[in-house]
C-alpha cells in the first residue's frame, strides 16, 4: 500500500495585518496587504515553534492524499505529528516525524522507517518551517491581494482578526504540493499582532479532480519542543 504524503501543512500560507480598532477604542494604523504579508514571514519565521492542523472535507475517493494532518512544527526546520491519509476512499493515520533533511514514518509497522517524500510526490514536511526556499516565502507571493472584512476570534472572541484574499499560481503552491495545477484562491486570517491564525487555500491540489479546499490553522506561537530522530 502507498501512501501519498503531503506537508503537513501544504500547503501554503499566510499572512499578518497590524493594527484594528476594538471594543476598548485602540486604534492603530492598518498595514497595506503586502505589508502585511511582509509581517506574517517575519513572524511566523521568528517564532521558536507553532501548532499545525490541516484538514479537508472534499477530498476526492479517486484520489490519494492527505484528509487531516497535526502536529508541531519548530526551528530548525522539524516537524512532528499525525497525518491521515486517504486511499481510494479508506483513510489511515500515519506517525510523522522530520528533522535534518530526514523523514520517517510509522505505518503498519510498531517503529518508525525512514521513508523518502519524494516518492510520494511530496517534500520533506520540515521545510514547512524553512525561513528560506520554505512555506513562509509563498507568503509573500500571494498575488492579487486584497483586505477583507474584521472579524473577532480566538479564545472567548477577544481576538480581533483582519482577512485577505488572494491568488497563488501552481508553480508556487507545487513547492509544497507538487500535483498542484492551475491558480489557488487564498484567504488568510491574521491577528492585530501579525500571526496568521488561518490559511484556507482552494484549486486543484490533484489533477483531473477537480477544486479541493484546505484549512491550515495555526496556533501556539512559541511553541517549543525538541524534535529528533526516532
Amino acid at each position: 500500500m502507498r501512501i501519498r504524503l503531503l506537508p503537513a501543512a501544504l500547503l501554503a500560507l499566510a499572512l499578518t495585518t497590524a493594527g484594528c480598532t476594538g471594543s476598548d477604542g485602540a486604534t492603530s494604523e492598518q498595514e497595506d496587504p503586502q505589508e502585511a504579508m511582509e509581517l506574517a514571514k517575519t513572524t511566523l519565521d521568528e517564532t521558536s515553534g507553532v501548532q499545525l492542523r490541516l484538514s479537508t472535507a472534499d477530498l476526492p475517493n479517486s484520489v490519494q492524499g492527505v484528509s487531516s494532518a497535526e502536529g508541531v512544527g519548530i526551528h530548525p526546520p522539524a516537524f512532528e505529528g499525525t497525518i491521515t491519509a486517504s486511499i481510494s476512499g479508506v483513510t489511515a493515520d500515519v506517525d510523522v516525524v522530520a528533522t535534518d533533511g530526514k523523514v520517517w514514518i510509522k505505518f503498519l509497522s510498531p517503529t518508525f522507517q525512514e521513508a523518502d517524500p519524494a516518492d510520494y510526490g511530496a517534500p520533506d514536511p520540515a521545510v514547512l518551517m524553512a525561513t528560506e526556499g520554505g512555506f513562509s516565502d509563498l507568503l509573500v507571493s500571494t498575488e492579487d491581494l486584497a483586505k477583507g472584512e474584521e472579524v473577532r476570534g480566538g479564545t472567548n472572541n477577544e481576538e480581533i482578526l483582519t482577512e485577505y484574499t488572494g491568488t497563488l499560481p501552481a508553480e508556487l503552491v507545487s513547492v509544497v504540493i507538487p500535483s498542484a495545477t492551475g491558480d489557488f484562491d487564498a484567504t488568510y486570517t491574521i491577528t492585530s499582532e501579525g500571526e496568521l491564525r488561518q490559511a484556507v487555500l482552494t484549486g486543484e491540489f490533484y489533477p483531473g479532480a477537480g477544486d479541493v479546499t484546505y484549512t491550515l490553522d495555526v496556533d501556539d506561537y512559541g511553541t517549543e519542543q525538541e524534535i529528533s530522530a526516532p
